[in-house]
């Protein structure tokens, strides 16, 4: 793989729909037709973070716009606007550890199924190879 993320920072805009201070991912560092890989500098100024940790809804968050920065690289390659996601379900959301504030964290998604508009993906967040939080996650994407 790659040491290259494919897209980091502001460049991501062109995937996700949200926009500071709500941005939850800052590199796409792989996609492929299966899942991709993205990442997360959890700075103190998260507005996820309070105690020096980035809280649930935080991490929640992170995999959802992960799954939406997968959703939109595609279509962003292809020239297209990348089309609204949404959250459907959040199944077996498992959290081991909370990062802490100054924590690169990545997560894994892989797609599990697609129909209909809807796409089935497990996600796993790590820092530094160490298991923070396994879910699956529905996401149903707007049609125009």
């Amino acid at each position: 793989m790659s040491s290259t993320p494919l897209l980091k920072g502001e460049g991501l805009y062109a995937l996700i729909p949200q926009r500071p201070p709500i941005v939850m991912v800052d590199t796409l560092v792989s996609a492929d037709d299966n899942g991709a890989v993205t990442g997360l500098h959890v700075n103190a100024d998260n507005m996820f973070c309070s105690d020096n940790v980035l809280r649930e809804a935080g991490m929640i968050e992170h995999v959802a716009q992960s799954a939406a920065a997968f959703a939109g690289y595609a279509p962003y390659l292809r020239g297209e606007t990348p089309k609204l996601g949404f959250i459907g379900e959040i199944k077996k959301f498992r959290i081991v550890r909370l990062p802490k504030t100054g924590e690169y964290i990545t997560t894994h998604l892989n797609i599990l199924g697609e129909a209909a508009g809807v796409t089935l993906i497990s996600a796993q967040t790590e820092s530094a190879d160490e298991v923070l939080a396994t879910c699956q996650m529905k996401i149903f994407i707007k049609e125009d």
